[in-house]
């Protein structure tokens, strides 16, 4: 019996103790454990295979995803980072630039600017084209000029009251349509992301006058085409009691672990502990400080639950963009099983 869970639990656990982690490596492969068809079967995969949504809201998305290995979690997020295209500036015309902000710095400032524009209607540029299409391009111009303001107070010492236009937001962006491009998006809809993220500050008689090309493209050439500002995933905690906790020590247990992870009861006139919400845990392994609590409770994440967390720049909601990740890596998929045919057919 011990041995059986023993090897239960190495296939389906990652346990922390005070000094490593036993069970680090996937080993439900077929043949390896006596008694176990670890065949691939896809109606099993599918019985066990789930996806519970957590937390969305507009920018950011938290979900579980069940019954998978490491190596397509993995996939998930590599490809939120780097495969999901948007659109970003791409080419910047400097007209006039008279801020103490080089033409190169201030470039690569806009480049990193999010902007709110659906990559999906649009194409990606051919190499080599010099001048965008409106199916291809989007164009935005910046024209600032500070100045004096004539009404502010002589004793005034504060930039905002004695210079007007001294700060360049990103509102002060517009957009210029190509082509057709006013009739097929409403007006607002292609802009930056956040209007109040600041560009550079001038002084009077400092001026900024450019023209920005936003193309479609992909974070794995530059990280300013990435559509998420963070895309991870960890293990389910699993958090077991192995004897019972009570009086202070439960107190002093649930000082160890992150908030609401360790609830303190109150059961027959005495403080019990008990698991309240192990997901909440962030593993710190205070708990092995403890000399005497670190021996009631094993530690250990669930090997095959994967809690991602999604936060979108704004470019597209978190859900879209996982959406758009599942369907890149479908045509991963079909590429391969594509090349497969071919070779068998040579």
């Amino acid at each position: 019996m011990a041995a059986a869970q023993a090897v239960e639990e190495m296939r389906s656990r990652v346990v922390l103790g005070e000094f490593g982690v036993r069970n680090v490596h996937t080993t439900d492969f077929p043949g390896n454990y006596s008694g176990y068809d670890d065949a691939w079967d896809q109606d099993r995969f599918e019985k066990n295979f789930r996806v519970d949504v957590v937390h969305m809201d507009e920018n950011s998305l938290e979900f579980d995803m069940v019954g998978i290995d490491a190596a397509i979690a993995n996939a998930f997020r590599r490809i939120l980072l780097a495969e999901v295209p948007t659109m970003a500036v791409e080419k910047v015309l400097v007209y006039n630039n008279t801020s103490i902000v080089q033409d190169e710095i201030l470039a690569h400032r806009l480049g990193l600017i999010p902007i709110h524009a659906d990559p999906r209607v649009f194409e990606y540029r051919n190499q080599g084209d010099e001048e965008g299409t409106e199916i291809d391009t989007l164009q935005f111009r910046l024209q600032v000029r500070c100045t004096r303001n004539p009404h502010a107070a002589k004793d005034s010492s504060d930039p905002n009251e004695l210079y007007l236009n001294h700060k360049v937001y990103t509102r002060h962006m517009t957009w210029v349509p190509l082509g057709n491009q006013a009739d097929l998006f409403p007006e607002g809809t292609i802009r930056p992301v956040h209007d109040d993220i600041l560009i550079a500050q001038l002084r009077p008689g400092q001026e900024i006058d450019l023209l920005m090309h936003c193309v479609k493209g992909i974070g794995k050439d530059h990280a300013k085409f990435s559509p998420v500002a963070t895309a991870s995933y960890r293990l389910l905690p699993d958090i077991i009691l192995l004897e019972p906790v009570e009086g202070e020590a439960a107190e002093e247990l649930s000082r160890c672990f992150s908030p609401g992870v360790i609830e303190v009861h109150e059961v027959q006139g005495k403080k019990v502990a008990r698991v309240a919400n192990p997901r909440l845990d962030t593993f710190s392994r205070e708990v092995f400080r403890n000399e005497k609590l670190k021996k009631v409770v094993q530690l250990a994440r669930v090997r095959d639950h994967y809690i991602f967390s999604v936060e979108s720049t704004g470019v597209l909601p978190p859900d879209v963009l996982v959406s758009e990740a599942i369907k890149v890596l479908m045509g991963k998929c079909r590429r391969f099983l594509d090349e497969l045919d071919a070779v068998q057919m040579d």
